[in-house]
């Protein structure tokens, strides 16, 4: 098997970047496993792996700690410089001192204060958050008749979302959020990091000194004791392993809604049911939960030489055929959706409370949302680790902006017996620049919260 190599040949690796993959995913998984539980892949141009698509064989990587390991200082192609350091994958396989590139003692303590501080966050604390982002998002396009459910709403409420959560004021929430959106989408991603860096720094250093009823004041007090690089990573990991699956999960899910098959909205779906259907069918993080073999490892006839990347294919381990039975019965532990070992997502039920949410609140307010073009139409993001769309655009009548409407109203009517405050007189100075308002600044404007 050849070592990691920017210039190594790819000679039968099945390409994961290309249009064909990104289209049709299950060919390339079908077509390995046809030769073994694993074979070999391009991940991106010059970044080789090995790919599991056997369940029983990515369960035995995902539970083997011993063998395995999760932290990509072990890569061997990065250490001996054949992979850019401005490589568009590193933001998703390199090192950071966070819960899912550690192992070991390190993993349990980061972990530790992970999953304690998302305990504290109960199913109603999420509803109520994720409620007026939803109001607010629908808002600004209700009135047009038309949308694009993916970039207006499914990409940005989960964003918006994790600014709540973290107790982001309006100047920090904004750069969070672009820099995260640039990253996603691999634009300028080390100009990204930075940025992203810098926020995150600013909102440990507040919450230190102004402590909120937040993660990452929870994070702060939790007995761990992290460092200011430590808490910074775990937000970085908590954006990033919250952000974009959620952000599939319900576009993928509306997809499925509102398709205009037996399977869709008509047909009587739930929203549980569509979303348990995505999470075995269109997996939202189809291949990812890199592991680094601390020594060569035979998956099925296929060798994984040590320090070489192992990329889980959650999505093919779903369509294992060794699964047909518990894929028929749709049996909610099957499936590798969340992972699994110690490392699999501490997360899993707020997830599906925010899409669930997400999902209700939109078919609520806007109840004869259909397709825009035909379901073939649609076209599916390119890369190797998201199942995604480029777009859902839909079309629906045109609804009045009833929660921005009356958060403004709310704001401007005075209350009973109270006089208007008297209008100061001009004065005439020189108006410094305004800055341009972000989506969390702007909902943070209307909303007063």
């Amino acid at each position: 098997m050849d070592r990691q190599s920017v210039s190594a040949p790819t000679g039968t690796r099945c390409p994961m970047h290309d249009a064909a993959f990104a289209a049709d995913p299950h060919q390339v998984y079908d077509r390995l496993r046809a030769h073994g539980p694993a074979g070999p892949v391009e991940l991106a141009p010059g970044i080789d792996a090995t790919l599991v698509v056997g369940h029983e064989t990515a369960l035995r990587v995902l539970q083997n700690t011993t063998l395995f390991a999760r932290d990509s200082r072990r890569w061997t192609a990065l250490n001996e410089g054949h992979i850019p350091l401005d490589h568009p994958v590193l933001p998703m396989m390199a090192y950071r001192p966070n819960c899912l590139f550690t192992d070991g003692a390190v993993h349990l303590r980061l972990r530790k204060a992970v999953t304690d501080s998302l305990a504290r966050l109960n199913i109603t604390r999420i509803r109520r958050d994720v409620e007026p982002i939803a109001g607010y998002l629908i808002d600004r396009f209700s009135e047009r008749g038309r949308a694009d459910l993916l970039n207006d709403y499914a990409k940005l409420l989960p964003l918006l979302l994790f600014n709540k959560l973290f107790g982001c004021p309006a100047d920090i929430g904004d750069t969070l959020t672009s820099a995260m959106s640039a990253i996603f989408d691999g634009k300028d991603a080390l100009r990204a990091n930075e940025e992203l860096t810098a926020c995150l720094m600013q909102l440990i250093a507040l919450k230190r000194r102004q402590p909120g009823d937040d993660v990452t004041s929870w994070l702060i007090q939790h007995p761990a004791g992290l460092t200011d690089e430590e808490l910074k990573d775990q937000l970085v990991m908590l954006m990033g392993a919250g952000v974009e699956p959620e952000r599939n999960l319900i576009g993928n899910a509306l997809l499925l809604l509102l398709s205009p098959d037996a399977d869709g909205r008509d047909s009587g779906l739930l929203i549980e049911e569509a979303i348990d259907h995505v999470l075995w069918n269109q997996t939202p993080i189809a291949n990812y939960a890199t592991h680094y073999p601390v020594q060569d490892v035979d998956l099925g006839g296929v060798v994984a030489e040590a320090g070489t990347p192992v990329v889980i294919s959650f999505a093919a381990a779903n369509t294992d055929p060794a699964l047909a039975e518990a894929r028929r019965k749709h049996s909610r532990g099957a499936h590798l959706a969340w992972g699994a070992g110690p490392h699999a997502c501490p997360a899993k039920d707020p997830a599906q409370v925010i899409a669930v949410t997400a999902i209700e609140k939109l078919l609520n307010a806007l109840p004869d949302l259909m397709l825009a073009v035909p379901e073939q139409d649609l076209q599916w993001r390119p890369g190797p680790f998201h199942r995604a769309l480029v777009a859902l655009p839909v079309a629906f009548s045109p609804a009045p902006a009833t929660h921005v409407a009356s958060a403004l109203q709310s704001r401007t009517v005075p209350a009973v017996g109270e006089q208007p405050l008297p209008t100061a007189p001009a004065v005439a100075a020189r108006p410094e620049p305004a800055r341009k308002k972000g989506f969390w600044s702007t909902f943070l404007d209307i909303f007063r919260v």
